[in-house]
Formats: structure tokens, sequence, C-alpha cells
């Protein structure tokens, strides 16, 4: 993906959508000082380009009964496209894996976990981790508390 060229408006623009997603086009075109047709022009062509690659709703995991956050990082055995590939795609088709990225040095993967308990994740390696195949080693972390939550990208000023 390319870079995109983005002015003080876009910039005003995508801080204040990643401050609050659901903001009318009128409450956003006030904010960032520009009538609501222009407004709306930049934000389908910053929706269009790829800066603003989606709207979600944030939810509280505990709230929802996921109380368990770990961090998985996966070493591979192979490095052949037809591991990676498999690797890749069996964290995109695994709900319970909410983030997961690729890395630099001595582990391949870290995957972002949620779950309910430590026996729904004792049950998640065994049926979705552990058989993928190529996968050398797990390693995991659990996560006792937040420090920061996801928070909106640094966009500069």
């Amino acid at each position: 993906m390319c870079v995109i060229t983005l002015d003080e408006i876009d910039l005003d623009i995508l801080r204040e959508l990643q401050s609050d997603g659901r903001l009318t086009n009128q409450a956003l075109a006030d904010r960032v000082g520009l009538s609501p047709s222009p407004c709306l022009r930049r934000v389908r062509r910053l929706e269009a380009e790829g800066a603003i690659a989606g709207y979600r709703a944030t939810v509280d995991a505990a709230a929802v009964g996921l109380a368990i956050t770990a961090f998985a990082r996966l070493k591979l055995v192979r490095h052949t496209p037809e591991v990676v590939d498999g690797v890749e795609q069996a964290l995109r088709d695994t709900p319970e894996v909410v983030e997961a990225h690729l890395l630099a040095g001595d582990d391949d993967y870290m995957a972002k976990i949620t779950v309910g308990s430590f026996a729904e994740y004792e049950v998640l390696l065994r049926r979705a981790i552990r058989p993928i195949p190529g996968l050398g080693a797990i390693t995991t972390t659990f996560a006792f508390g937040v420090t920061k939550s996801p928070s909106p990208l640094p966009l500069g000023r």
C-alpha cells in the first residue's frame, strides 16, 4: 500500500473519527471547519484511498465473558510459501486470534488471543494452533491487566 498524501484538514478528520467514529457528518464538518458536502467528499476519498479502513465498536472483552488475553509467539520449522500461507490463513480463520503480526527476530508471529478461561485456551491450542502444519514452537504469555488500551494513531500536529 502506498502512503496517502494528507493535508491538515484530512488529518483533523482522521483524528476526530479515531476519537469518535459515530460522529454525524454535520458534527464532523463543524469540528474540522468545513461545510457538510466537502467534509463528506473528503471522508469518502479517505475511505476509498484506504486511510479509513473501517468503523467498529470497541467491546469490553471482560464484560462479554472473555477474561483471558494471551500473547502467543509462534516459531515455524520451515519458511516455505506453503507453510507461511497456511499459518497466516489459520490465524485469520481462528476467531479467538484477534490480532496477529509477522515478526523479525527469534519468533515468526505474535498472536493476541482472547478467550473466556485458561481451559478454553488449552482447547484452542489443541484444536486450532498446535495442528497448524509447519509450526515448530509456541510460547505463551498471559496478560494480567491492560496498561494502555488500543488508542488512536499518533497523526501528528
